[in-house]
C-alpha cells in the first residue's frame, strides 16, 4: 500500500505512474482530492466538536459545584453528541472508503523498469549457459515423462481435474531430491534460515501481501470465507485460503511487529506446496506441468533495512540464479516492463530457462523488490539501534523470488539432460538425492 501523505502531495506522479503500468488512473482513483477533503473536513469537526463539548462539561461541573442551574449547557451538550455521532459515522465512512482506494492502488515502479504495455516489452539484462546440442528432435516434457512412466497427467485428471499431475517412481523420486537440494544450497551456502510454514492462510495475510482483495478470483478459498466481506476488505482472523506462494505466510510471519535493526537483513527459505486457481489462465499452458492448480516451490523471502533492499534485492536473484548454473541449466534474467510487474512489486527480475523440447525460454522464478509496499499493508516495521537514532521506527522492505519453481525446474531438467534413446541423465549435483541414480530409464 502507499502511503496516503505520498499520495495527497504527489497525485500526479501516482497518476502517471498508473498510465505507465496500463492502468486508469480516474478508475483506481476516482475523485481522490474531495474523497481527502471530505474525510478530513469530517475528522476536523468531529474533534472541534469534542473539544466544545469538553469544555462545556467542564463548565457544567463548575455551575454545579458552585450550586448553580446547568440545564440549558447540559442540553447543549446532549445536541452536540447527537451531532458528534453522524460525524464519527460520516468520517468512519469516508475512511473506509480511503482505505479501499489506497488499497487497489498498485506499488509504483522504479525508474529503470522498462515503460511498456506487456511482457513483449520487457528487456533482457543477461543470458547465462549454452543451450544444447542434439542430434535428434528434442521432445517436450510431457512426451518425455509419459513415455519414462513418470508422470502421468491422465490419472491426476481423473483424481482431480485438470492442471494436477501424478509423479510415479523416480519422477517422485526427482522432485523430492529438487525440493532438498534447493534448500540445502539456500541454508548452507547462502545463510537462509529454513521455515515450514502453515499451508492455509486467513484474509488478513493475503492482504498484507498484496493478493486480496484484488487478486481473489485466483485463490482457493475455503468454505469459511466470506468472499462479499473480502470484496469490502472485511477480514476475519478464523478464515482459511489454499497459500498461492510461501511468500504469503513467510513475509506474514512478522505482521504487526517491530524488529530490531541489528536483526536485518532476515532471509528465510521455505519449501511449500502452492495452490492457484488460474482463473485469469484459462486456455494458456493447456499441456505438461507448465501451469497447473498445485505445485511445489522453494522461496526466498528477506526483510531489509530501506536503504539496503537494491544490494539484497541482487543477492536474492544471484541465489535462485545459482540454482540454475549448479544444474548446469541455460537462462536469462529479464527486468520486467512496467506493465508487465506485479501489483505489489517496484522493480522484478525473472528468471527464465531455456526448454529444448518447446524452443523458448519460460519463467522459473520472479525477483521482486517491493519496498515498503508489503510492509505497511502488513505493518512490518524495524526501530533503529544505531546510536543517536531517536527510536522512531519504519517500514522495513520486503523482497521475495523463487528459490525455484520446483516443478519447472523438474521439467527443465527433463528437456535439457534428454538423451536419443528418451533416457533422461540426472545432474551431477542431484545423485546424492537419487541414492546414486545417473539415468533415469523406462
Amino acid at each position: 500500500m502507499l502511503d496516503l501523505n505520498f499520495v495527497r502531495g504527489n497525485l500526479e506522479l501516482v497518476e502517471e505512474k498508473l498510465r505507465l503500468r496500463g492502468a486508469d488512473p480516474a478508475a483506481l482513483l476516482g475523485n481522490f482530492r474531495a474523497l481527502d477533503r471530505s474525510r478530513r473536513d469530517a475528522i476536523t469537526q468531529a474533534e472541534q466538536l469534542k473539544a466544545l463539548r469538553n469544555e462545556l462539561s467542564h463548565q457544567v461541573g463548575a455551575r454545579k459545584k458552585a450550586g448553580q442551574e446547568a440545564v440549558a449547557l447540559m442540553e447543549e451538550i446532549r445536541a452536540l453528541k447527537d451531532r458528534l455521532d453522524i460525524l464519527d459515522k460520516t468520517a468512519a465512512s469516508l475512511d473506509e472508503q480511503m482505505h479501499l482506494s489506497l488499497s487497489s492502488i498498485p506499488n509504483l515502479t522504479r525508474s529503470e523498469v522498462p515503460t511498456g504495455s506487456s511482457e513483449a516489452d520487457n528487456l533482457t539484462v543477461k543470458t547465462w549457459g549454452h543451450k544444447p546440442k542434439f542430434d535428434f528432435e528434442p521432445k517436450p516434457h510431457w512426451e518425455l515423462g509419459e513415455a519414462l512412466g513418470i508422470l502421468d497427467l491422465d490419472r491426476a485428471a481423473k483424481l482431480s481435474g485438470a492442471r494436477f499431475a501424478v509423479y510415479m517412481g523416480a519422477g517422485a523420486r526427482l522432485e523430492r531430491a529438487l525440493i532438498s537440494f534447493m534448500l540445502d544450497l539456500h541454508t548452507t551456502r547462502h545463510g537462509y534460515t529454513e521455515v515450514l510454514p502453515p499451508f492455509m492462510v486467513n484474509s488478513k495475510s493475503l492482504y498484507s501481501t498484496g493478493q486480496l482483495p484484488k487478486f481473489a478470483e485466483d485463490l482457493f478459498r475455503c468454505s469459511d470465507a466470506d468472499a462479499e466481506a473480502v470484496a469490502r476488505g472485511e477480514f476475519k482472523d478464523n478464515d482459511h485460503w489454499l497459500i498461492p506462494t510461501a511468500e504469503v505466510p513467510v513475509t506474514n510471519l512478522y505482521r504487526d511487529e517491530i524488529l530490531d535493526e541489528s536483526r536485518l537483513p532476515i532471509c528465510l527459505t521455505a519449501y511449500t506446496p502452492c495452490f492457484r486457481a488460474e482463473a485469469g489462465a484459462a486456455g494458456k499452458d493447456t499441456r505438461g506441468i507448465i501451469r497447473q492448480h498445485q505445485f511445489q516451490k522453494v522461496e526466498l523471502v528477506k526483510f531489509t533495512r530501506p536503504q539496503e533492499s537494491d544490494a539484497e534485492h541482487e543477492r536474492l536473484t544471484r541465489d535462485a540464479e545459482e540454482v540454475l548454473e549448479t544444474l548446469n541449466l541455460p537462462y536469462r534474467r529479464v527486468l520486467l516492463s512496467t506493465g508487465d510487474t506485479g501489483f505489489s512489486s517496484a522493480k522484478t527480475f525473472d528468471l527464465e530457462v531455456w526448454l529444448p523440447g518447446q524452443g523458448l525460454y519460460r519463467e522459473i522464478s520472479s525477483c521482486s523488490n517491493f519496498e515498503a509496499f508489503q510492509a505497511r499493508r502488513a505493518n512490518i516495521r524495524y526501530k533503529a539501534a544505531s546510536p543517536g537514532a531517536k527510536g522512531k521506527s519504519e517500514f522495513v522492505h520486503t523482497l521475495n523470488g523463487s528459490g525455484l519453481a520446483v516443478g519447472r525446474t523438474w521439467l527443465a531438467i527433463l528437456e535439457n539432460y534428454q538423451q536419443a534413446d528418451g533416457s533422461v541423465v540426472v545432474p551431477t549435483p542431484l545423485r546424492a538425492y537419487m541414492g546414486g541414480l545417473e539415468r533415469i530409464t523406462r
